[in-house]
C-alpha cells in the first residue's frame, strides 16, 4: 500500500509551532500567490545550468507500506542535469558514477513577497525545510555527497532579490529527513491500518435501496466517468436520488484504488447536511469512512459572540494553537469517524485549539470532505494543503452539487473590485501614524479620481496600468507597515478597515495578474456617489477548469442544468466530457402545469391592472384546494405591489394566512417562515413515505422572490407545499454587468441576451417550480404566469418532465385547477 503526501504538507504539519495570527493571513498568503510572476521572471533570467519546476518524488519504505513524498522544486542548478536526464537508464548509471564526486548542485526555493527585504534576516523555517526535502531527494537520486540550498526572496514591487545560501552533506540531510519521517510515522501507521479497514468495508458495501428506474445506469455513468478521468454534467431531476447516486459510485471507486479522496462541494448549508446524512446512512449500512464537514470560521468560532479578533492577543484558542493541535487531532482521529461540527467543537474545546483550523487540518486524514465551493475554487481561501501549485495532482473526485450555482459563484470568486472611498477612509486613518502609507493611498485616490471624471454611469475600460502601478506601491507600503509588530502598528483604532482594504488590494492584484480575454474591466458610479473599479470575470471556465484539473474527475449535477451546453461551456467542460439527462421517476400526471397566456411581468405592462390580474390568478388557484402555496415574484417591489392588491381584494382572515419574504431576513426569521410550511419535516435521502391525501383546513400563501432563499435548497415534501405560482420569467434586472455579459458573448458569436438574461432567469423559474414535487407521492400544481413562456425560445428550455402543460386564461384557470384536484381527491 502507498500513502502519499506532498513535501509542503509534510513540513508544515510536523514543523509548525506557536500561535495562530490571522490578522494578516489573507493578505500574506495572497501576496505569496502573486509571486508566481516573480518565479517565472527569476527562472527566465537564470543560465543554461538552471532547470525550473522540477518534479521530485521519494519513496520512504516501512515494513508494511510505502510513503510517497512528492513535490516540485522551483529550480535546480546542475550543469549535468540534461546530460543525465536524456540518457537511458544504463548510461545514466555510468554517468552518475563518473561525475558524482565533482558535481556541484544547488536547490533553489523562490518566494515572492511585498516585505522590505532588509527586514528578512533569515529564511522562514518552513520554506527552508521544503528546500531541504528537495535537496535530500535529489542528492539521494544523484548520489551526491553534498548539495547546496539557495533561498531566493524577491520583492514583488521592486523585483529586488535577496539570497540565503546553505550547504549540507548528504549525511546531514539524511539524518534530518529520517527524523522528520519518524515523527510523522505514527500518523502513517494509523493511516495504513485505517485504509485496510475502509477498503474492506467498501468491498462489502451494497447500494442501500432498491434501484429506481434508471438509477443503476446513473450510478454506472458516474463510476465510468471517474474511471476515465473525465467530467460528467448531469441533469438530475428531483426524485432520481442524485446524492446517493453520485456518492455511492465515488466510494466504490475509492474501494478499487481509483479514488484517493472525495470532495463533496455545495453552495448552501442545507445541501451539506444532505450530503452528511448520505455518508452517515451508508456507514449505518457497514461503511467505515472518515468524513469532515468544513464549517465557516464565523459559525464555528468559540468567541464569535464576543467578536474577538483571530489572534493570540485576543483569543486563548489561537494562543499556542500549533503547540497543541497535533495532540488534539490524533485523539480525534483514533476515536471518531465523523468529524462533525459538534465533534470538532468538543475536541477543540478540550485541547484549547482553534476549531476552524482544526476542522481544516482534519481534512488531511478524511476520506471525504464536505464543504463549500470556496475551499476548492476560491483563490483566497482554497485548501492550499491539497491544491497549491507546489502540490502534485492527485486522484481526488469532486462531486459538485447544485452546479447551476457555480457559474455566478465562479464569477464572484475570480472578480475583484476596489472603491475610491475605501482609499480615502484608510488614508485618513493612517494620516498621523503612517504618513508614508497615507501618501501612497492618496496617489491611488488621485488615479481613481481621473477615472471617475470620465465615468457617467458605468464604463468599460481598456486598461488601468497607471492605477495598478501606484496600487502595487501602496500595497507594499501597507504590507511593510503591518509587518512592524511594535507599538501602534500592532493595535490602533481603524485597524480592521486597514486590513480589509489590504486584503481587497491583494485580491485585486492577484486577479489582475491572471486576467485574460475572459475578463472585462469597468468602472461604475454606485450607491451614494461611490466610485468602483472592477475586474469582472465574465467567463470563469478557464479558472474553474484549472481547479478541477487538480483532481482526477468531476461530477457536476443539478436538477436544473439546462441548457446543458451553456453550463458545460462556462463551467470548464471539454468536448470529451460527458453529459447525461437522468430520467425523472415521478408520474407526470401528478403535476398540473399551467401557462397563463394573458398576463406578463414585462416592464411595459406593469401597473395596477396587471397586478390585480395576477392577484386574481393567485386567488383562483389557491381557492380550489386548501393547503400551502408559494408565489414567486421577479422583485421585492413587484411582490409588494401584487401582495397589496391581493390583501385588498381577496384576503380572508378566516381561512387564509399570508407570509412575506422580506428584504433582509435573519436565520431565525427564515426558520420561522419555513416552519409555517414544514413544521418539523425531516430531510430524507430516498423516500419511503406512504402519502395520504388530506384536505387542509386553511390556506397558507408564501409571497417570495425568484432566486431568493426560499426558491431553492429547501425540501417541501408531501403536503408541505401543494402549489407554486411563478410570476414572470425570472430575467435579471438590466444593469452594468448584465449588459457587459450580453455584449461580451454577442462579440463572440453567441446569443448574448440568452447568456446574460434568459438562461439565468429560466434557471430561477425551474428551481422555484421544483419546490412542489419532491417525492413520488407528491401531488401539486405549478402555474407560470407570463405569456412569454409560450414562446419557442422558452419552451425549448423546458425539462422533459414539462412536456405536458395547459394554456390557461383568467376565465378558465379555476375550472382547470378544480378538475385536476377532483381527479386525485
Amino acid at each position: 500500500m502507498e500513502i502519499r503526501i506532498s513535501v509542503r504538507q509534510l513540513v508544515e504539519f510536523i514543523l509548525r509551532s506557536g500561535s495562530i495570527d490571522n490578522r494578516r493571513s489573507g493578505g500574506a498568503d495572497t501576496a505569496m500567490q502573486e509571486g508566481s510572476r516573480i518565479h517565472r521572471m527569476i527562472q527566465r533570467r537564470m543560465g543554461s545550468e538552471y532547470h525550473a519546476e522540477i518534479s521530485l518524488k521519494h519513496i520512504w519504505s516501512t515494513e508494511n507500506y510505502d510513503v510517497v513524498i512528492e513535490g516540485r522544486a522551483d529550480g535546480i542548478i546542475d550543469e549535468n542535469f540534461n546530460e543525465i536526464e536524456n540518457c537511458s537508464d544504463e548510461i545514466a548509471e555510468e554517468k552518475l558514477n563518473e561525475i558524482t564526486t565533482a558535481r556541484r548542485v544547488v536547490i533553489d526555493e523562490i518566494k515572492g513577497t511585498y516585505k522590505d527585504l532588509k527586514r528578512i534576516k533569515e529564511p522562514v523555517s518552513v520554506h527552508l525545510s521544503q528546500a531541504k526535502c528537495y535537496a535530500y531527494i535529489y542528492a539521494l537520486q544523484c548520489r551526491l555527497n553534498e548539495i547546496g540550498v539557495r533561498m531566493t526572496y524577491c520583492n514583488i514591487e521592486t523585483e529586488e532579490i535577496k539570497y540565503f545560501h546553505e550547504n549540507y552533506t548528504f549525511a546531514e540531510l539524511k539524518e534530518w529527513f529520517e527524523a522528520l519521517m519518524q515523527e510523522y510515522k505514527k500518523w502513517t501507521d494509523f493511516e495504513f491500518e485505517w485504509k485496510n479497514i475502509r477498503q474492506e468495508s467498501i468491498k462489502k458495501l451494497q447500494f442501500p435501496f432498491p434501484y429506481r428506474e434508471g438509477q443503476k445506469e446513473l450510478v454506472t455513468y458516474v463510476y465510468s466517468t471517474i474511471y476515465h478521468k473525465r467530467k460528467l454534467f448531469l441533469e438530475a431531476p428531483t426524485g432520481v436520488g442524485k446524492t446517493i447516486s453520485t456518492v455511492f459510485p465515488a466510494i466504490k471507486a475509492m474501494g478499487e484504488g481509483i479514488t484517493e479522496k472525495i470532495f463533496y462541494l455545495t453552495a448552501k448549508t442545507i445541501t451539506r447536511t444532505v450530503a452528511q446524512d448520505c455518508f452517515s446512512m451508508l456507514c449505518d449500512n457497514g461503511l467505515r469512512m472518515k468524513t469532515v464537514v468544513i464549517t465557516a470560521r464565523d459559525k464555528i468560532c468559540f468567541l464569535k459572540e464576543q467578536g474577538a479578533e483571530c489572534n493570540p492577543d485576543a483569543c486563548p484558542y489561537a494562543d499556542g494553537h500549533f503547540d497543541r493541535i497535533n495532540a488534539a487531532m490524533y485523539e480525534m482521529l483514533v476515536n471518531e469517524e465523523h468529524f462533525s461540527r459538534e465533534k470538532i467543537l468538543e475536541y477543540a474545546g478540550k485541547h484549547r485549539v482553534c476549531p476552524f483550523e482544526m476542522c481544516l487540518d482534519m481534512s488531511l486524514f478524511s476520506d471525504a470532505v464536505i464543504c463549500d465551493y470556496n475551499y476548492v475554487f476560491d483563490p483566497r481561501v482554497f485548501l492550499k494543503r491539497f491544491f497549491a501549485d507546489t502540490v502534485a495532482k492527485r486522484d481526488y473526485v469532486f462531486l459538485i452539487d447544485e452546479t447551476h450555482n457555480l457559474l455566478e459563484r465562479g464569477r464572484e470568486m475570480y472578480s475583484a473590485s476596489l472603491t475610491k472611498e475605501s482609499f480615502l477612509k484608510v488614508k485618513n486613518i493612517l494620516k498621523e501614524i503612517a504618513p508614508k502609507v497615507s501618501r501612497q493611498l492618496e496617489k491611488c485616490n488621485k488615479e481613481l479620481l481621473v477615472l471617475k471624471r470620465e465615468c457617467a454611469d458605468y464604463q468599460k475600460l481598456e486598461g488601468i496600468d497607471s492605477f495598478v502601478n501606484v496600487l502595487n506601491r501602496a500595497y507594499a507600503s501597507i504590507d511593510d507597515f503591518l509587518d512592524d509588530t511594535e507599538g501602534v502598528h500592532k493595535s490602533f483604532e481603524g485597524r480592521d478597515e486597514v486590513l480589509e482594504l489590504y486584503f481587497e488590494i491583494a485580491h485585486f492584484l492577484n486577479m489582475y495578474e491572471i486576467m485574460d480575454e475572459n475578463y472585462v474591466i469597468y468602472s461604475q458610479l454606485i450607491s451614494q456617489g461611490e466610485f468602483m473599479v472592477k475586474l469582472f470575470c465574465v467567463d470563469p471556465s478557464k479558472n474553474l477548469k484549472q481547479c478541477m484539473q487538480k483532481g482526477r474527475s468531476t461530477i457536476l449535477f443539478s436538477a436544473t442544468l439546462l441548457p446543458i451546453q451553456y453550463y458545460k461551456k462556462l463551467l470548464g467542460g471539454e468536448d470529451e466530457d460527458y453529459e447525461v439527462y437522468a430520467k425523472s421517476t415521478f408520474d407526470e400526471n401528478k403535476k398540473a402545469l399551467y401557462i397563463a397566456g394573458d398576463v406578463t411581468s414585462r416592464y411595459t405592462r406593469r401597473g395596477t391592472l396587471e397586478y390585480k390580474r395576477i392577484a386574481k390568478y393567485i386567488h383562483s388557484i389557491v381557492s380550489e384546494r386548501y393547503g400551502n402555496y408559494m408565489v414567486f415574484f421577479p422583485s421585492h417591489q413587484f411582490l409588494e405591489d401584487v401582495y397589496n392588491c391581493f390583501i385588498e381584494e381577496y384576503y380572508d382572515s378566516e381561512i387564509m394566512e399570508c407570509v412575506v419574504q422580506s428584504d433582509y431576513m435573519s436565520e431565525e426569521s427564515r426558520e420561522q417562515f419555513l416552519k409555517k410550511f414544514t413544521g418539523n419535516t425531516e430531510f430524507e435521502l430516498q423516500e419511503k413515505i406512504e402519502y395520504d391525501i388530506e384536505q387542509e383546513e386553511d390556506i397558507l400563501i408564501g409571497f417570495c422572490v425568484l432566486g431568493g432563499i426560499f426558491s431553492e435548497g429547501i425540501d417541501l415534501k408531501n403536503d408541505s407545499l401543494i402549489g407554486a405560482i411563478i410570476v414572470g420569467t425570472g430575467i435579471p434586472q438590466i444593469g452594468a454587468e448584465r449588459e457587459l455579459l450580453k455584449n461580451y458573448f454577442n462579440e463572440r458569436g453567441k446569443n448574448g441576451y440568452d447568456y446574460a438574461y434568459r438562461y439565468p432567469g429560466m434557471n430561477k423559474v425551474l428551481q422555484s417550480a421544483g419546490r412542489v414535487i419532491r417525492t413520488a407521492q407528491d401531488i401539486g400544481v405549478v402555474a407560470l404566469l407570463d405569456e412569454r413562456f409560450l414562446e419557442l425560445q422558452y419552451r425549448r428550455m423546458f425539462p422533459r418532465e414539462w412536456s405536458q402543460f395547459e394554456t390557461v386564461n383568467i376565465d378558465n384557470i379555476s375550472k382547470k385547477v378544480e378538475k385536476f384536484w377532483n381527479e386525485w381527491l
